[in-house]
Order: structure tokens, then C-alpha cells, then sequence
């Protein structure tokens, strides 16, 4: 049986998870409450400072050499290892919190002074400057010149303000997820420019008395002002006693000899949890990020009324999205980036990927999650939800990715990197809310049919499983034509004389 998308089938798990969350609470976040396990219905709105750490030069780790090789992803799989190390000890040190660690990209929380102090908001921004700069004094020597790695280049964004805390996984792999514009705000300063330097936005700039800016990302605090947060938190800890514990460390847990092997498709069956340096998986795959745009607003127009919505769309939608990865194409989500979720794609054997393949079901995949999505706003809205102004943006790529867990034992996180890892997220950046892009080296690879579908932009607005299933059958693609023929057996209405002639519950939705 072809891999599927199938309207009733979706409906029945929307519906159920609907059901999960009928009833939620939302708390304010105090001293007392743990941000561990938060439990799906519960959600906390959490006045605290973010600050988003950007590695500058992972690309240039993953091109160091032509051939995007076992060497290479070795290399920078050590470098993410060592850099995540050090930085954890920082938080460790100053008592903030590593919310996620995702390829380049470090998230943290300073919920320390609670607002029960006076000048608590002040303290937390002074606090978080202070972390940046002994995260980039630290990450400056934490290099390591015979193993080819170099110290970590380092942009970071701090901003301040309520967000709201959720549970970010599945299965064993839980932590607090924070929504809202504190964190986003954060992460778009971290990542806006190659510059190094600490930026804050205009609500932190203003928490500690410093002029708002025009434009803050071009506004790097200066020597003067980190050094007056330096003083005024007074950390009790400097770069030089992390960087010597950090090497104590490594000396007494030594990173593993990364050891590749191939998962054997289909990827839901790749445990990540059992991953570790010796045993780290590496093939071509296509890497899938589908985000879900418009969130950010959407949370920040409905956080201190109708937040319970805000929970139970989250819910519905991420839960639906991985279902549409693991069940219904047999893909492996990676992780949920926030209102993101990340997914490997693969097709062929034990010995081999079917690159053609590979992207041909990628992209209906791709389809099949834009039509869940729409589907699960239409129930959402349907049951009075507050569930508007969103969209799904969606950017997918192909290439050898390594997949692995970072970190030491009890303390390991999921990793996967790749050239293509970071073009996919690249393309879902450049996406709407309605539209899907493909990196140029799957579509390079891809059969003619997808290369049609997407044109020479690479780039297709409004793409559900219905679209991308009929426009890859009618040009002859094997596995399309078999989802197309089976779907028609199954229920000879949805699809008419005409093939393209859908009938509305045969897809999620109209066409937007």
C-alpha cells in the first residue's frame, strides 16, 4: 500500500485531540511551580528574559570540505558537542535555564528575580547581558586545534516580556516550550546578520535604561554597557574557571568517536533515543521544516484572553503534523522548534536512498501537512476556537544528513546536521503562510513531474496532498498514481471523471 493521506483518518485523530484539550488551565508562573512535565492541559504565562545564541560559523564547518562527507559531519557534530557543553555549564553556573539547543542555535531563559522583587525585570535583562558576554568569552577558547575545530562565532538577541509555557515533545522527550514575542523577538535578533555581538530589543534596552533604537539589530551593545550589567549582576563566576572545569570535564567524559550507519527505511522506526556518538545514523535524506506562521502574533493578541485556545490549537495542530510525518508517510519528526515542526524524509533500502523518490513522496508529503493543517483550523474554528490568521510555511531540502544526540549521558539532546539541514530551514523562511519551496539540490534530484510542479522558482503556493497527488500521477509517478488508484478504490466519490475535479472532502480544504 502507497504512502496516503486520507481525509477521514485525519479527522478522526483531529477530533480526538480536540477532545484532549477541552479543558485547560493557565497559571501564572511563581517561584513554586516547576516548568518540568508541564502536563498537555496546563499552561504558564511566565514573565522572564530570553536570550537566543546564534553560532556564526557552522556553515563554515559544513563546508570545509568540497564533498559534504563522514569527516565533515564528524567535525561538526564535535564542535556543536564541545560549544554546547561549555554553554550548558554557563547556564548551569548562573542559574538560567537551557530551553532548547537546536544545530546552531542555543535558547535560554532567565526567570531569576521573580517579579516579587523590586526591580526584578531590570535584574533579569542585567543578568541575561551578563551570560552573553561570558557565553562569548568562554565559546573564544573552547576551540580545539587538532581536531580541526575552531571557537565558536557568536551573535546573540535578548529580549524581555510575558510568554507563555507549554510542553514541547512527545514520548519521553518533554521540556517547556515558550510562545510568544519575547522568544521570537529574541531568536530574530540572534538571527538577523552575521555581525557578532550582544543586541537587545527595545523593550530589554528600555528594562535597563539604554535609548531604544531605529533599528536594534544593527545596534551591538557596546564594552561600556555589557561591563555596567556585568557589575550590576555580579555573577560570581568567570570564563577562565568554566573553560577549566569545562576541560576537567571532557578529560573525564571524553566525546565518542562518531560512528555512522544507515537507518533502514522507513525513518519512524529510527529510535533517536538510543543515539550516541558511537552510534549515530548518516544517510541522504530530505530535511522538512513546516512552520506555522502568524503564531507569534496569534499568541501575543490572545495571551492574557482566550489563552486557552492558544494551548489547544498548539496541541492540535503539532500533534496532527506528526502524525501526518510518522503514521501516514512513515518519516521521523526530529523535534518541534517552537511552533515548528522539524521531519527526515527517506526512501530506498539499507544499502541506499532513492533520491527521485525520496523527493517525489517528500513532496506530497509536504501537501498532505498543508492539508492537515487546514483541516485542523476548519475543526478548530468549527468548535468556536479562536484559530485565525494562520498559515503553514514550509521549506524542504535534500542531502546527507547525520543524526545523533549531543551532550553527555542523562543530559543528551537530539541533533541533526547537514548542508541541506540548514537550506530547508532557509527555504521555509522565505515562505508565506500558503506556500512550499524546495532547495535547489532536491530539486536538482527530483523527477521532472516535481520539477514541473514547483517551476523555476522552486516555490508553490497553496500545495495540499490532492494538489501535489494528482499533479505527480498525471506525469506518471509511480507512487502517486498507486495512492491515487488505491484512494479511488477505497471511495470511488471523492475522486471524479475528471481527476482533477476533487470533491471538498476528498482534501482538507478548498484551495486558499
Amino acid at each position: 500500500m502507497s504512502k496516503n493521506w486520507n481525509y477521514d483518518r485525519a479527522v478522526e485523530h483531529i477530533d480526538k485531540k480536540i477532545a484532549d484539550v477541552k479543558d485547560i488551565t493557565v497559571k501564572d508562573y511563581t517561584r513554586d511551580m516547576s516548568l518540568e512535565l508541564i502536563p498537555t492541559n496546563v499552561a504558564y504565562r511566565v514573565d522572564g528574559v530570553h536570550l537566543y545564541a546564534d553560532i556564526l560559523n557552522l556553515d563554515d564547518m559544513l563546508n570545509l570540505t568540497k564533498v559534504e562527507g563522514t569527516d565533515c559531519h564528524k567535525r561538526t557534530l564535535r564542535f556543536l558537542d564541545q560549544h554546547y557543553r561549555a554553554v550548558k555549564r554557563v547556564l548551569n553556573k548562573v542559574d538560567a535555564r537551557r530551553v532548547d539547543f537546536h544545530s546552531q542555535r542555543l535558547h535560554s531563559l532567565f526567570a531569576k528575580p521573580y517579579n516579587s522583587e523590586v526591580n526584578a525585570e531590570t535584574k533579569r535583562v542585567q543578568r541575561a547581558v551578563a551570560t552573553a558576554q561570558l557565553i562569548i568569552d568562554v565559546l573564544a577558547e573552547t576551540g580545539d586545534d587538532d581536531e580541526q575545530i575552531p571557537s565558536a562565532q557568536v551573535r546573540i538577541g535578548i529580549d524581555t516580556g510575558r510568554a507563555l509555557a507549554v510542553n514541547n515533545g512527545r514520548n519521553g522527550y518533554r521540556e517547556p516550550l515558550f510562545l510568544g514575542n519575547p522568544a521570537n523577538h529574541a531568536a530574530k535578533l540572534a538571527s538577523n546578520s552575521s555581525a557578532k555581538g550582544i543586541y537587545l530589543t527595545n523593550a530589554a534596552r528600555k528594562a535597563i535604561d539604554l535609548p531604544e533604537k531605529e533599528a536594534p539589530e544593527k545596534a551591538a551593545l557596546t564594552a561600556e554597557q555589557i561591563k555596567t550589567c556585568q557589575d550590576a549582576a555580579k555573577l560570581d563566576v568567570s570564563a577562565e574557571e568554566i573553560v577549566d572545569d569545562w576541560r576537567k570535564d571532557l578529560e573525564k567524559n571524553p566525546i565518542g568517536n562518531y560512528q555512522f550507519t544507515r537507518q533502514t527505511p522507513p525513518l519512524c522506526d529510527m529510535d533517536i533515543s538510543a543515539l550516541t556518538p558511537a552510534n549515530s545514523k548518516r544517510q541522504e535524506m530530505v530535511c522538512m521544516y513546516a512552520d506555522i506562521d502568524g503564531f507569534t502574533a496569534y499568541v501575543a493578541d490572545h495571551i492574557d484572553e482566550n489563552t486557552e485556545d492558544v494551548v489547544r490549537t498548539l496541541h492540535v495542530l503539532r500533534a496532527e503534523l506528526e502524525r501526518v510525518v510518522t503514521s501516514d508517510f512513515n518519516g521521523r519528526r526530529v523535534r518541534f522548534i517552537g511552533d515548528c515542526v522539524q521531519a527526515l524524509s527517506c526512501e530506498g533500502t539499507a544499502h541506499s536512498t532513492d533520491e527521485g523518490k525520496t523527493v517525489s513522496e517528500s513532496t506530497r508529503l509536504a501537501g498532505a501537512l498543508r492539508s492537515s493543517f487546514n483541516l485542523a483550523i476548519e475543526r478548530l474554528r468549527a468548535q468556536g476556537y479562536k484559530a485565525e490568521n494562520l498559515g503553514l510555511a514550509i521549506g524542504l531540502d535534500l542531502g546527507p544528513i547525520a543524526v545523533t544526540r549531543l551532550g553527555m549521558k542523562g543530559d543528551r539532546i537530539r541533533c541533526a546536521v547537514g548542508r541541506s539541514v540548514i537550506e530547508s530551514e532557509n527555504r521555509q523562511c522565505s515562505c508565506s503562510g500558503v506556500q512550499t519551496a524546495i532547495g535547489q539540490t532536491a530539486y536538482d534530484a527530483a523527477p521532472e513531474a516535481v520539477k514541473k510542479l514547483f517551476g523555476n522558482s522552486r516555490k508553490i503556493a497553496n500545495l495540499d496532498y490532492v494538489e501535489a497527488t494528482e499533479a505527480l500521477a498525471d506525469e506518471g509517478d509511480e507512487s502517486a498514481e498507486e495512492a491515487r488508484t488505491e484512494a479511488y478504490s477505497d471511495s470511488p466519490a471523492i475522486i471524479g471523471v475528471n481527476s482533477r475535479e476533487v470533491r471538498p472532502h476528498a482534501s482538507a480544504s478548498a484551495k486558499e
